[in-house]
């Protein structure tokens, strides 16, 4: 074989020193070995011809190889079933100039030689390739290197400084990794640099003043990080830029004026992070060629320019979720592209928009304070809820809108309708005699009643059986007195009048709003004594009355040391709907896993292991009380990290719980169960397309989500669904492996910090977390023993056969995964959590020998079963039947 085999590549050399000049026997005999260490397939290099003339991705010239191309190759069955970065023979092509390898498997870590022996390298694309392990440092060493792509990758470990050195770098790509620390500073180097993407990693720290030097930069991504500080005003000098992205980060401070000089500028997007004061006086007549601007949820005040209506060229403009206070009573759409796409929601935005008039197509207006009459009821892909507007449906409230112009000292129209208490001229005169004439009179009744209230009160003090003890005081009316401290409610929780919440919360005033939630606006409010309270205020229009009632009768019949106190309520009110909780002062998870320690320098403090691990195990208590113990179960359909609220000893609080259903296909049929299912289908998701599933499994789902949340850092997982998060999960579920503790390390949060033995325990939790995450419901824990997992972490790493030190062997997981599966997959208590998933194939437990659906034998012993926590991840279960049918 061997001498077949030399016979072959003598025949090519000669072969190709007639047709394409010399090609040295060492270049010849890498392609040869670069053909069976990738398992590249004959129909793409066939193996009795030219390379360089019939190899397909082969480039020669003068002999030499100076390009290689496998980017869409098929690899032979075998090279996939073994799947590597083995490319040793490479460094026998000294004239290499380009290697393209994007979208073909190469597992394992980049070569250390890469940066010694392909000095002549220019283009350097590995992207989708599943590399893993650290960027070599050697790398810097290619001082030919003209593009560098490595994005979408398994890359860990923080980012080289000698790439500082790449003097001839035009593109670097590095987006869509597992990279951490600090970017270097070393980068602003890189003078030629064209585009510089780093987006969707775990960097942290600031963004280094200077790459504010990298003079021919065009396109700067750095979003989707944790980079924090404010924005460098030094990147006002990159007078090239035609794109800037710093979203998704916790950036603080305000937007440089420097900015204005960016004047090439396109795409600027600074969504998602924590920027604010006002806009720079002439930043957008500056930035002319602006095509795409995203300021959304910022803290962004004052006015919006003026200048941002008379830019043609803005086709997209989202600044919604800030706090822009501006009269945009000339705003119009006049000169703009017909597809330009605009969300000015949730702010705090006022008048009457001219373009209200016009054919305003894709506008959202929600959510601010616009007034006036109309004569469209809503802009095709747009929306005008939640405004003071005249015939429109879904408006706030009458008091709302006056309070708020009231406060600005605006006039306000009233709907339409005449201002409450205003009276004719003519009818003035006469209104002011008869005040004068029943004031005289009223005065002489009151006198009276005064002097008979006191006598009697006398009176009382002398024959009362009970003496002269203070009894309190007499509340006015039939208005009940107002609650002191929120451990003296009792548990049908108490009825407050409309005038005593607004009293409360200072009329629902701006400085008292918590937050705009799904269900209604959360106010602070105090009550005697100073104890805080929170009010929701029902969002009766995306949310019928009866949810109101639904979650009153929620907490009627259900109490829990999990779930947020319902202290009180007032539904007297037509258009009011109300209701008191206690008052949580480290709010809920979405606000509490990073905090501000330093006010001056906006420095953030991540909440310690110890700490995120209650967090988590608090939360599971909850969600396992309204799956397990309540009957019927209940469903919460809101579980994300706003959702979990968080007292003063960081102890966990399910709120939410306005969405609350039975469990869809359970059997009971109790009053509370009707109730609750009649309205279920005419209530539906505020801010989604359709109603979130009732059903125990999708709970299990979101709560995965959260679970990530903790390990990760990463905010804003467990609220969204969109593509962008699914690609995340997908990327960080890829780091989560029984086999490997030290994989998980690639995504856990950069900003906390975890010992060897506490590394275990967040290992642990992302495996229950990919668990929950299963895409098949049926396959998904019931919550109980997500709980039951999360109590004993280190259970679900190690076992219980060995010392409490050693971890899982294969061969343990084996039997620890067939145990757990007959402990809880085929438990009759759990029939009703799975969602009545069909198990007409399942048999019974307790029977020696009995098989489950995932045919896996299953022990009768009770000893064995109570020693297990939780079941592994499906691929594990997969890979295990196998073995039992080989």
């Amino acid at each position: 074989m061997k001498e077949l085999l030399l016979v072959t590549i003598l025949v090519l050399f000669h072969c190709t020193l007639g047709q394409q000049g010399f090609l040295t026997r060492n270049e010849l005999s890498a392609l040869f070995d670069l053909r069976s260490s990738l398992g590249i397939r004959s129909t793409d290099w066939p193996i009795k011809s030219n390379p360089c003339k019939q190899w397909t991705g082969i480039q020669c010239r003068n002999g030499r190889v100076i390009g290689i191309n496998i980017s869409g190759l098929k690899r032979t069955r075998v090279g996939r079933l073994n799947p590597s970065f083995s490319v040793d023979s490479l460094a026998n092509c000294t004239f290499l100039e380009s290697f393209n390898a994007s979208g073909f498997s190469l597992p394992g870590p980049i070569p250390d030689w890469f940066g010694y022996q392909l000095g002549s390298l220019k283009v350097l694309d590995l992207q989708s390739s599943s590399v893993t392990g650290p960027i070599p440092a050697s790398l810097g060493n290619l001082t030919r290197l003209n593009a560098l792509y490595l994005g979408s990758n398994d890359l860990a470990g923080s980012l080289p400084a000698a790439l500082g050195q790449l003097m001839q770098l035009l593109v670097l790509d590095l987006s869509r990794n597992s990279l951490t620390g600090q970017l270097p500073s070393e980068f602003g180097l890189l003078r030629n640099l064209s585009k510089l993407d780093l987006s969707s990693n775990y960097f942290s720290g600031s963004i280094p003043s200077t790459f504010g030097s990298i003079s021919s930069l065009k396109i700067l991504n750095l979003s989707d990080n944790s980079l924090m500080g404010s924005v460098p005003v030094e990147l006002g000098n990159l007078s090239n830029l035609v794109e800037l992205n710093l979203g998704m980060n916790v950036l603080s401070g305000l937007l440089p004026v420097e900015f204005m000089r960016l004047r090439n500028l396109e795409v600027l997007v600074l969504r998602d992070n924590r920027l604010e004061g006002r806009l720079p006086d002439g930043l957008f007549p500056s930035l002319g060629k602006l095509r795409v601007l995203e300021l959304r949820e910022n803290k962004f005040d004052g006015a919006l320019p003026d200048a941002l209506w008379s830019s043609q060229n803005l086709q997209v403009l989202d600044v919604s979720a800030n706090n822009f206070t501006a009269d945009l009573t000339n705003f119009s759409l006049k000169g703009h592209a017909s597809g330009a796409v605009f969300n000015l929601s949730n702010n705090k935005l006022y008048g009457t928009p001219a373009c209200l008039s016009e054919n305003c197509t894709s506008i959202d207006f929600s959510g601010n304070y616009f007034q006036g009459k109309v004569t469209i009821s809503s802009p095709r892909n747009g929306s005008l809820d939640m405004n003071c507007l005249q015939t429109v449906p879904y408006q706030r409230s009458l008091e709302d809108c006056r309070l708020f112009y009231a406060e600005r000292d605006l006039t306000f129209d009233y709907f339409g309708n005449p201002e409450p208490g205003s009276v004719p001229k003519k009818r003035k005169r006469w209104i002011y005699i008869l005040v004068g004439l029943l004031g005289g009179v009223g005065f002489l009744t009151i006198l009276v009643l005064v002097i008979v209230v006191v006598l009697r009160k006398f009176s009382n003090t002398i024959t009362n059986e009970r003496g002269s003890a203070d009894v309190g005081r007499v509340p006015d009316g039939d208005s009940p007195p107002l609650p002191k401290d929120p451990t003296s409610v009792s548990s049908l929780r108490d009825s407050f009048t409309y005038e005593q919440l607004l009293g409360l919360t200072s009329e629902f005033g701006e400085r008292n709003l918590i937050k705009h939630g799904h269900s209604g606006d959360l106010y602070q409010g105090f009550l005697e004594g100073g104890i805080p309270i929170v009010v929701k205020r029902i969002n009766l229009h995306s949310l019928k009355q009866d949810s109101c009632m639904m979650e009153l009768e929620f907490f009627s019949k259900h109490s829990h040391a999990r779930l947020v106190p319902l202290l009180g309520h007032c539904l007297e009110n037509e258009n009011h709907k109300l209701l008191v909780y206690k008052y949580m002062p480290n709010r809920d998870l979405a606000e509490s896993l990073y905090r501000v320690t330093n006010f001056e320098d906006d420095g953030l403090q991540s909440l310690d292991w110890i700490t995120r691990l209650k967090i988590a195990t608090g939360a599971a208590e909850g969600l396992s009380y309204l799956h397990q113990e309540c009957n019927p179960p209940l469903v919460h359909r809101d579980v994300q990290a706003s959702s979990i609220l968080l007292d003063d000893k960081f102890e966990v609080r399910l709120g939410s719980l306005s969405r609350v259903r039975v469990q869809e296909g359970d059997l009971h049929q109790s009053v509370l169960t009707r109730f609750l299912r009649k309205s279920q289908s005419s209530v539906s998701d505020p801010g989604t397309s359709g109603s979130s599933p009732a059903t125990c499994a999708h709970d299990v789902y979101c709560f995965g989500k959260v679970l990530l949340e903790l390990v990760t850092g990463k905010l804003g997982i467990s609220k969204s669904d969109d593509a962008t998060t699914r690609e995340w999960l997908e990327h960080a579920l890829a780091q989560i492996s029984v086999y490997d503790r030290e994989l998980v390390a690639k995504i856990v949060d950069p900003s906390m910090i975890v010992d060897e033995d506490l590394l275990e325990e967040v290992w642990a939790m992302a495996i229950v977390a990919r668990s929950c995450l299963n895409s098949k419901p049926s396959k998904r824990p019931p919550m109980k023993y997500v709980l039951k997992a999360l109590e004993n972490p280190l259970k679900v790493v190690r076992d219980d056969m060995y010392s409490s030190g050693r971890l899982r062997t294969t061969s343990s997981r084996r039997s620890w995964s067939a145990a757990f599966f007959g402990s809880w997959r085929h438990s009759p208590d759990n029939a009703s959590t799975l969602g009545h998933a069909n198990t007409s194939g399942l048999k019974q437990p307790g029977r020696a020998g009995s098989r489950g659906s995932s045919g896996i034998e299953h022990s009768s012993s009770n000893k064995r079963l109570s020693s297990e926590i939780f079941p592994e991840p499906l691929e594990m279960q997969d890979m295990e039947r196998l073995d039992e049918h080989r």
